[in-house]
């Protein structure tokens, strides 16, 4: 059965760089995974999002139609891209987003994180991706790991190990 994922947040925090990670872990586990994405005109500053489906067998569509995983880094991307999220969807949301009552979400400091724990706003896709892991094990965790430092540059490797590991504490604290 696939599994549909979409990250959202502000063009220029990495979502969409998060959904090829995530994707490309999926497929070092034997799934089939598609990964699309959008953003506004505004590149740096608007609604972003990036999709990514995860499945056992062949992907018809390559396009998210309901999430089974959200993730909301930014007020405006919950207000732009949180309909359509199925009934027992995992909804996981910075601190900062106001939700309406009734939704199930988890919501974790993912922003505050990557600045004052890891020392760089930069990496709060990774620390997203970490959480996403401990909520769901839609990946295994080495493999999304590996998947991690195999894209990102060789001089902060170090710091996209500690902002994963960061994301994964804020679920299992």
């Amino acid at each position: 059965m696939a599994k549909e994922i979409r990250l959202s947040g502000s063009g220029g925090q990495g979502l969409i760089l998060a959904g090829i990670i995530l994707a490309e872990a999926a497929l070092h586990q034997g799934k089939v995974a598609v990964q699309s994405q959008s953003y506004g005109p505004e590149a740096r500053g608007g609604a972003s999002k990036s999709e990514v489906i995860i499945s056992d067998t062949e992907i018809l569509y390559p396009k998210v139609n309901h999430s089974d995983i959200f993730l909301s880094l930014t007020q405006k991307s919950f207000d732009t891209y949180s309909s359509g999220n199925k009934e027992n969807c995992i909804i996981v949301i910075d601190s900062s987003v106001k939700t309406p009552e009734g939704l199930n979400v988890v919501k974790l400091p993912i922003l505050e994180t990557a600045k004052e724990k890891v020392g760089n706003s930069i990496v709060a896709n990774i620390v997203s991706l970490g959480a996403i892991q401990a909520a769901t094990n839609i990946v295994d965790r080495d493999v999304l790991e590996e998947a991690i430092l195999g894209r990102v540059p060789a001089h902060v490797k170090e710091l996209n190990k500690k902002a994963f590991q960061a994301g994964i504490d804020l679920v299992n604290l």
